[in-house]
């Protein structure tokens, strides 16, 4: 069984609605309180080198947010701390994200965040201030399940609001030390607490921009961060091919690219054409017809399991994977393919598998693990 923690919890404050809220039904159910913002990115810090100037309006870790998290601690009578985590920000999230764009791969940023630093920073900083558990506004489910010895994490009742995607890499003592307090709650029901709480940010809108992507222009924000580290952007241009190799067009760098696309391309056709595959080696691009972004199976490495120990090599799970955050969940049929290597073999075709890009497993609402797409 898992021990029994103290009553002293920090909540992960970032300012939104979300979290808010959960500050303010913890602290009307008597726990003791802390509120803890990790500080993430300068805005403004690219300005000089072309990344923008002014924080776009529905960026998440905005010093707007910053405010705002502060001003809803000091409304609840809970103490209140800025953890400035900009470094490790830059070495395991921004960092990984420009490498990944150079090489043609398509990286989740939110996660990596999550993964490597969020909950790992949020549970250290917990417990120097004499917290054993951090609570925070994801809508996700998590509970210990005594059968199997592991802490199980689920989609949450509002399953238009789920974040499980994003939390897959979280590890069994993560787990077990953080709350999801709106997993069970519906988002009308959450705005209307905050309400009644009389907290000011009950309307505010949900974050939907990358924190440190200026209007989601990501060729921007390459060119910006590789300016100021005094390193030239790379020559990643090379031809637009054809899925027999004809040559039909020229393109000015890998890095504009990601699988699925079709604006941008540069080309004329009588029919539309979307970017089928990436080739970092040789600066390729291919394109073609839709119907050549299907495909039957991926595979994935840097894997994390959550509702089971591990699978071995050769042995088979019926799962429903999810190949990005609006993919519908689709059948398919895990196979261990050796140390850290999954492959999934879809019932039906399945559009886009994007390099780069996480792999989630469920089975129902459990997360049975994810990983990362080769």
């Amino acid at each position: 069984m898992p021990d029994q923690p103290n009553n002293t919890i920090a909540v992960a404050m970032s300012g939104g609605v979300d979290s808010s809220t959960v500050a303010a039904i913890l602290r009307s159910e008597g726990h003791d309180l802390v509120g803890l913002t990790l500080q993430l990115w300068n805005q403004r810090r690219l300005a000089a080198h072309g990344g923008g100037s002014e924080p776009a309006q529905g960026r998440c870790c905005s010093l707007d947010d910053v405010y705002d998290a502060r001003a809803v601690a000091e409304q609840l009578g809970i103490p209140y701390y800025v953890v400035n985590q900009q470094e490790r920000f830059e070495a395991d999230v921004v960092r990984p994200f420009v490498d990944e764009y150079l090489h043609g791969r398509t990286p989740i940023p939110c996660t990596l965040c999550n993964n490597h630093l969020k909950f790992d920073q949020l549970l250290t900083t917990a417990r120097q201030i004499g917290a054993d558990r951090i609570a925070t506004g994801h809508y996700a489910r998590n509970r210990f399940d005594p059968e199997r010895s592991r802490w199980i994490l689920s989609r949450p009742a509002d399953q238009t609001k789920d974040q499980t995607y994003f939390l897959f890499g979280l590890t069994q003592e993560q787990l077990s030390r953080t709350l999801f307090p709106l997993g069970e709650m519906q988002k009308p029901a959450v705005r209307q607490i905050a309400q009644d709480s009389g907290l000011y940010v009950a309307q505010k809108p949900d974050s939907q921009e990358i924190c440190f992507i200026p209007n989601g222009d990501y060729s921007a924000f390459l060119k910006a961060y590789l300016d100021e580290q005094d390193q030239p952007m790379p020559d990643l241009s090379g031809d637009l091919v054809t899925t027999s190799g004809e040559v039909i067009g020229h393109h000015q760098g890998i890095h504009s690219f990601t699988v699925g696309q079709r604006k941008g391309l540069g080309l004329s056709s009588p029919n539309p054409l979307y970017v089928l595959a990436i080739h970092p080696d040789s600066h390729r691009v291919t394109v073609g017809p839709d119907e050549g972004l299907l495909t039957r199976e991926l595979t994935a490495n840097r894997l994390n399991w959550i509702s089971i120990p591990s699978l071995a090599e050769g042995e088979e799970l019926p799962v429903t994977a999810k190949i990005r955050h609006r993919h519908n969940p689709a059948p398919a049929i895990l196979i261990g393919a050796g140390e850290d290597l999954v492959r999934a073999v879809f019932d039906e075709p399945q559009r886009a598998v994007t390099p780069g890009q996480s792999a989630v497993f469920y089975q129902q609402d459990e997360v049975v693990g994810g990983g990362w797409i080769l």
